[in-house]
C-alpha cells in the first residue's frame, strides 16, 4: 500500500466483475486525473465484458484483456498491478478478496463486505496478515456529508445523541426480479442487505458505537428474499435506533435519516446524499457546506496514497454485518428481541 505519497506513474488496477455497477464506476475511474491504468479485467459473462469493453472505447481508450478466472489473471498479471475493484455478487465477497489481498493487491470492495460478521471478521484478519489496503464502498461513509456529521457529533456540536429514524424505500422487487439479488444463496439477503445495506452502514457509522440489541420484522411479500422491514435496535449508551425499509414501492428510489441529539437535529441521506442541521434556538434545518463528493475510486486513491484516512474501513463492514446478522436471527423469531456481539471499530 502507498502511503502519505503520490504514485509515480498511474495506479495499475483490475476489475472483478464487468455488471452494470462496474461500468457506472467506470465513469469515475477512468477519468484522466485519476490516474488509472486498467490492462486486464475478471468477467466470465461474454455479453457483460463486452457491453464494458464499449465503455472504454467510448471513453478513448482500448478494451483491457478478459480473463474470466480470478485465479488464473492473479496468477498472470499480479506482478504488474496495484489495486483491484471487486464488484461482483456478495457471496464472492470474501473469497475474492482474500486473494486479492494475499496477491498484494490493495482492494476496495463494492457493499456489503460480506455476507456474515464471521466472513467480515476473517476479512479483517486477512488485512491484518497481508498489510493491504481494503476500503469497502459505501457511499455514505464515502461522502464529504457523512464525514462531515461524524466531525460535527465528534465535536460536541450535536450533543449526545438520543435516537436515530431512518429510512430508504426503492421499487426494488419489480427491478430486481430475476436477477441474482432476489437469490439468497448469492445475495445474503433482500432489499435491507442490498439497497438497505447503504441504511445499515451510515447508520452504524454516525451511530459511532456498537448496537447491542435489535429487534425486527422482515416480510418476502412472496418472493424468496426480504422485501419490506422495521427495526428497533439500541446503542451501546441507551440512544435508539429505527430503521424501516420498503422495496416494494411506486417507481422511485430515496432515503431519509434523521439524528437526534441533545443539542442539535441532523438531517442526512443513507448515501450522503444531503447533510442538514438545526441547533438548538434555530427555527429550521439549514445545510451545511461540504466539499464537492467525488466517487468511490478517487476517495480509494486519496486513501491509498495517504491523503485522507479510511473512512470506511472492514471494522465499520463488521459492525454492519453484526447488525445484519441479529436482524435476520431476530426476524426468525418474530421480532425477538436479540443481543448483537460487539465491533471494534471507532
Amino acid at each position: 500500500m502507498v502511503e502519505n505519497s503520490e504514485q509515480i506513474g498511474p495506479v495499475r488496477a483490475t476489475l472483478v466483475g464487468c455488471g452494470s455497477m462496474a461500468r457506472y464506476h467506470l465513469s469515475n475511474i477512468l477519468d484522466e486525473r485519476n490516474n488509472t491504468a486498467i490492462p486486464v479485467v475478471c468477467e466470465p459473462s461474454a455479453a457483460q465484458f463486452q457491453a464494458t469493453a464499449e465503455v472504454f472505447q467510448a471513453a478513448g481508450r482500448p478494451a483491457p484483456a478478459n480473463e474470466p478466472d480470478l485465479t488464473k489473471l492473479l496468477a498472470a498479471y499480479a506482478d504488474d498491478l496495484d489495486a483491484v475493484f471487486i464488484i461482483t455478487p456478495h457471496v464472492f465477497h470474501r473469497d475474492q478478496t482474500t486473494v486479492c489481498m494475499e496477491a498484494g493487491l490493495d482492494v476496495l470492495l463494492e457493499k456489503p463486505m460480506t455476507m456474515n460478521a464471521a466472513e467480515a471478521q476473517s476479512l479483517i484478519e486477512a488485512r491484518d496478515r497481508t498489510g493491504r489496503l481494503l476500503v469497502v464502498a459505501f457511499n455514505g461513509s464515502l461522502s464529504p456529508e457523512i464525514q462531515k456529521a461524524r466531525e460535527l457529533i465528534a465535536s460536541g456540536d450535536v450533543g449526545e445523541i438520543r435516537s436515530i429514524s431512518a429510512t430508504v424505500w426503492q421499487n426494488w422487487r419489480k427491478s430486481t426480479d430475476g436477477t441474482g439479488r432476489q437469490v439468497p444463496e448469492m445475495s445474503g439477503g433482500g432489499f435491507l442487505f442490498d439497497t438497505g445495506a447503504h441504511m445499515l452502514n451510515t447508520v452504524a457509522d454516525l451511530a459511532g458505537e456498537d448496537i447491542v440489541q435489535v429487534a425486527a420484522w422482515l416480510e418476502d411479500r412472496g418472493t424468496p428474499v426480504d422485501i419490506d422491514a422495521v427495526v428497533l435496535a439500541r446503542l451501546a449508551s441507551g440512544a435508539m435506533i429505527t430503521l424501516h425499509g420498503s422495496g416494494n414501492t411506486i417507481p422511485s428510489v430515496a432515503s431519509d435519516i434523521l439524528l437526534f441529539g441533545s443539542q442539535a437535529i441532523l438531517r442526512t441521506g443513507v448515501w450522503g446524499e444531503r447533510l442538514h442541521i438545526q441547533r438548538d434556538g434555530e427555527e429550521q434545518l439549514t445545510p451545511v457546506e461540504v466539499p464537492e463528493s467525488s466517487g468511490a475510486w478517487e476517495q480509494f486513491l486519496a486513501i491509498r496514497s495517504g491523503r485522507m484516512p479510511n473512512v470506511s474501513p472492514p471494522e465499520l463492514g463488521l459492525r454492519m454485518n453484526r447488525l445484519w446478522d441479529a436482524i435476520q436471527a431476530s426476524a426468525a423469531q418474530n421480532g425477538a428481541p436479540i443481543d448483537c456481539g460487539a465491533a471494534t471499530y471507532s
